[in-house]
């Protein structure tokens, strides 16, 4: 499979954008700081979703990026798709040439299989994941995360 850390991080990334977007442009430093990833690494897939549409920015005091549109209007494999990730099971990136030159036993399994991830991946779209319980619960806890860290207290020392 080829979904790498940009292809999670892009979604991750963006998934935090769709929840902590309501109130205004949401700056990179905030999403690094809930989601723990490089603000350099977010400011690279950033520039490649700016550039798929996917968000727009925002400049100046109080900027940051925003949704360009609807949060069902943005699936899944289309996040991951605007960083250059392939959603690709097979071996020889669906050329066909897995084994000398021609198809290999499992190509059109691996084939499949792709196809079938990306149609799953096509079918979600953030407004599915924002109302997600679960996805709910985690921005939550990050939330108070980062609110305890901006103190200086540790959740530790509240429970």
């Amino acid at each position: 499979m080829r979904l790498t850390t940009k292809g999670r991080y892009a979604v991750t990334a963006m998934l935090d954008l769709a929840l902590h977007g309501n109130s205004g442009p949401v700056s990179l430093a905030d999403i690094s700081a809930r989601q723990g990833i490089s603000l350099s690494y977010l400011e690279q897939l950033f520039a490649k979703l700016r550039r798929s549409r996917l968000v727009s920015s925002v400049r100046g005091p109080g900027g940051g990026y925003k949704l360009a549109r609807p949060l069902g209007e943005t699936a899944v494999a289309e996040i991951i798709e605007a960083v250059n990730e392939s959603i690709d099971a097979t071996r020889c990136g669906r050329k066909g040439d897995c084994q000398g030159g021609e198809i290999c036993l499992t190509h059109h399994l691996w084939q499949d299989l792709s196809e079938r991830i990306h149609d799953y991946l096509s079918s979600i779209s953030l407004e599915e994941l924002v109302a997600s319980r679960a996805v709910q619960e985690i921005a939550e806890r990050q939330t108070e995360r980062k609110r305890a860290g901006e103190a200086g207290i540790s959740l530790v020392d509240i429970g």
